[in-house]
């Protein structure tokens, strides 16, 4: 499957979930537990946060088999992400990845708060999720945003996930040189808790342009 048919697949997929519809082949994917035992042929990789409401799968109505799903709270990038990833496009031939981070983010808000407190009270460590996400959404408290806290909160989600998306095309000599040569496509997506659609805004080429999409 080809990126931008992966990519069509979630969408289609995550507009069945916001209309509250299934797809019989997502209700019924228990059946094919036994072909799966053998090996498995997923069509996406989905970095995503550890938030319970956003469960991949169920997003873009997928069963079994379908999605190989990465979650860390942030949707933040490490090198145990970046390793998963590897293996997924190395040995599963996996051609599209999607980082999926989600509105009103507690690990993007967590970082936020820390950040605006003054700076004898904050208490980031090397080893916290907050300190990932930091670089990220730093510079957005020296804007306007900072005026109001829903859009900082807003424009911050959309930061941390081009920035993990950034970190994912060029975490490693493989990723780089496959993206670079569109044999594998990163890209960035937000899902909204509220509405339950997932906006795909980063890394997303016209497709007339990029022949690895067509």
């Amino acid at each position: 499957m080809t990126p931008r048919q992966a990519l069509e697949r979630l969408r289609e997929g995550n507009q069945r979930f916001a209309a509250n519809l299934q797809s019989l082949d997502a209700l019924l994917t228990h059946t094919r537990r036994g072909e799966l035992a053998t090996g498995q042929h997923p069509f996406a990789i989905l970095l995503g946060c550890s938030d319970s409401r956003v469960p991949a799968e169920t997003v873009f109505d997928q069963g079994l088999g379908d999605l190989f799903v990465i979650r860390v709270a942030g949707n933040i990038v490490g090198p145990s992400q970046v390793g998963s990833v590897e293996f997924a496009v190395a040995r599963l031939g996996v051609r599209l990845v999607v980082v999926l981070g989600h509105t009103h983010c507690g690990a993007v808000v967590a970082t936020l708060e820390e950040l605006q407190r003054p700076a004898h009270d904050q208490n980031f460590h090397p080893t916290l999720i907050t300190d990932r996400v930091r670089p990220a959404v730093e510079g957005l408290l020296a804007t306007e945003l900072v005026h109001d806290q829903e859009a900082l909160i807003r424009h911050a989600v959309q930061a941390n996930v081009r920035a993990a998306a950034s970190q994912l095309r060029h975490g490693s000599p493989l990723l780089e040189e496959l993206t670079q040569k569109g044999e594998v496509v990163v890209v960035g997506a937000k899902y909204s808790l509220e509405s339950g659609l997932v906006d795909f805004f980063d890394g997303c080429p016209d497709p007339l342009e990029r022949g690895a999409l067509l």
